[in-house]
């Protein structure tokens, strides 16, 4: 049986960075992405952002397990500039992400191993400042309780770590939780035992919460 991914990384915030080399400036940008389409959108910024510039290299991972990629030299030699970009993300083991290096000819040639190690530098430089974030990949529950019940639920979710989606506290209180797709019969479980103060071995999947209904959401 395959392992089942349910969590990978990926940035917060855009940032930014540089690299200097005999004359040439690289500036690079990090972005967040999650589509083919916003990888375009960002390339059009940058490219009217630097439209002097002779190059705009980039690579970009997308999806779980980052199996959507590209790399693209954009005139640079073969090889010299969208592949050591791509080499970052792999390094920083980060997907969703999109890296673009602008170049700037200072009107020395570097040769292809002075190409690569600028680019592959610009690229760090951008990288390694951008905040890492978990990204959990799982199912949505809705759990819908009383008011009077409120503290105790909420208290239940906390003591467990469980991710909130979203919550809405009025007569009755809705709260909607991420459950990872690994770990969905144990935490569930878990849940149930805590808001009914009981050992978890007491629990199994008909066991009902008389005063909190746990439904999971369809998509």
């Amino acid at each position: 049986m395959s392992e089942i991914i349910d969590q990978y990384y990926s940035i917060k915030d855009s940032t930014e960075g540089q690299y200097k080399e005999k004359g040439s400036k690289f500036i690079s940008y990090a972005y967040s992405v999650t589509s083919e389409e916003q990888v375009g959108e960002r390339l059009e910024e940058i490219r009217n952002l630097h439209h002097k510039a002779r190059h705009h290299c980039y690579a970009y991972k997308i999806g779980i397990d980052g199996n959507r990629y590209r790399a693209n030299d954009d005139g640079e030699p073969g090889g010299t500039a969208g592949k050591p970009i791509l080499g970052q993300l792999h390094s920083y083991k980060v997907t969703d992400v999109l890296v673009i290096v602008v170049r700037y000819f200072g009107g020395t040639k570097l040769g292809a191993s002075g190409l690569i190690k600028a680019y592959k530098e610009a690229a760090k430089d951008a990288l390694i400042v951008a905040e890492k974030k978990q990204v959990i990949i799982g199912n949505p529950y809705l759990l819908r309780f009383g008011y009077d019940q409120m503290g105790h639920v909420m208290n239940c979710i906390k003591s467990i770590d469980l991710d909130i989606l979203d919550k809405t506290f009025a007569d009755s209180c809705e709260v909607t939780i991420n459950i990872k797709l690994s770990q969905q019969t144990e935490l569930i479980h878990r849940l149930k035992a805590a808001l009914l103060e009981v050992p978890k071995e007491q629990i199994d999947n008909d066991t009902k919460v008389p005063f909190c209904k746990i439904v999971r959401i369809e998509e």
